[in-house]
């Protein structure tokens, strides 16, 4: 089955477009990444989405407007994609934007994402996986860590523990051990949401990341600014716990300045980027990791690469790309196998991110032909076992 999943993180840099090509017999899933692109947003989308990050107010007309906006600019990069394949896909998935992701004593009771999938409906024909937080959610979840599935199946294997991590605008990681043992996935903090806000901040505007990592090179970390955003409650909570850019927010980081006092722009993203590398590796020091496969906007930041080497001393850090997934598609290869999941009836979570017993996730849209499912793939609670990423061309 050919699946186009688009996807746009926390940061909402872009679109990021995948197409998969995916098989599942037995307990194995087949994956091969066919097409991977950036879909820019339609000129100030980026930016609308952005203002609704608390402590912004907004009323039902400006999430009305922006539900539609966001649904069209998702229609637009599936149309443009499907143009350029030599065949269409027959499923298309469309999770959201994530426009506020509800954390209360450390617990996840709600997450919104938005993207009205009838105007993908609509304009492609095909029927739309959408909205895959929410059951996660109900069902005890923390709705972000669902990565977990894919590492889960992807990077299981004899040779001690191993941890995707995702440097998104958070950090997500997930620890998978061998082959049926349990694995944990949850949020340790920020990743580049932070950066970003400091970014645009010490340039004036005319940067939104510090993508090259010259900003942080150019400064010295600054330990007593550091002890004190590491101050921060989530650092404290034992996963699986999810967290959000509510609240790593530019007004958590303006409150934390007020207390400690302004630092130059050099040093205050010297001093984020050590954030992000400290509390990755304090997270994952506990599970005696011996390989991190990395993935998300963060690895073409070379100061943050570089901090995380320095901080996980002793242990393998790879792009993702090594293991046959782009970095920057990651999300939306996930994306395509989660949809692909709740299409053979087959769960897409797993025990590691809080939920009592895996779910199907997700609500579809029918597209133009009447809505045929096929028969559940295997038993409603049976999670696939294994997932053989291919190359182009079909070689493993």
């Amino acid at each position: 089955m050919r699946v186009c999943a688009v996807a746009s993180g926390t940061s909402a840099d872009d679109l990021d477009v995948a197409v998969v090509d995916l098989g599942l017999e037995d307990s194995n899933v087949s994956m091969e990444t066919v097409l991977w692109r950036s879909h820019p947003w339609p000129h100030g989308l980026r930016e609308q989405i952005l203002a609704l990050q608390p402590p912004a107010a907004t009323s039902a007309a400006a999430l009305c407007l922006l539900d539609q906006r966001i649904g069209q600019a998702v229609a637009d990069a599936v149309e443009t994609t499907i143009a350029m394949l030599d065949r269409p896909p027959h499923l298309v998935v469309s999770p959201g934007q994530t426009v506020f992701h509800d954390i209360r004593d450390g617990l996840c009771v709600g997450s919104l994402q938005i993207g009205q999938p009838a105007w993908v409906a609509e304009r492609t024909g095909l029927p739309v996986i959408s909205d895959l937080r929410a059951r996660d959610v109900a069902a005890g979840g923390d709705g972000a860590a669902l990565a977990g599935t894919l590492d889960s199946l992807w990077l299981a294997a004899p040779g001690g523990p191993r941890a995707g991590l995702d440097l998104g605008g958070i950090a997500s990681v997930t620890v998978v051990r061998d082959e049926g043992e349990p694995v944990v996935a949850w949020d340790t903090g920020p990743g580049n949401c932070l950066l970003d806000v400091a970014a645009a901040r010490v340039t004036g505007g005319r940067q939104t990341r510090d993508d090259d990592g010259r900003l942080a090179e150019a400064g010295t970390v600054v330990t007593t600014l550091l002890d004190q955003l590491l101050e921060h409650p989530h650092f404290t909570l034992a996963p699986p716990v999810s967290t959000g850019r509510e609240e790593f927010s530019a007004g958590y980081l303006d409150d934390v300045l007020d207390r400690h006092g302004e630092v130059s722009g050099p040093d205050l993203l010297a001093t984020l980027t050590e954030l992000t590398a400290h509390s990755v590796a304090r997270a994952l020091r506990p599970h005696g990791v011996t390989c991190v496969v990395v993935s998300g906007g963060g690895v073409h930041n070379p100061a943050l690469m570089a901090a995380l080497r320095r901080r996980l001393d002793g242990v393998s850090v790879v792009v993702s790309d090594e293991l046959g997934i782009p970095a920057d598609a990651k999300e939306a290869v996930m994306w395509a196998l989660l949809g692909f999941l709740t299409w053979h009836g087959v769960p897409g979570t797993t025990l590691a991110i809080g939920v009592e017993a895996p779910r199907v996730l997700g609500r579809i849209t029918p597209g133009a032909e009447p809505l045929r499912l096929p028969p559940p793939a295997n038993a409603y609670h049976k999670l696939p076992r294994r997932l053989r990423v291919l190359v182009p061309g079909g070689a493993p």
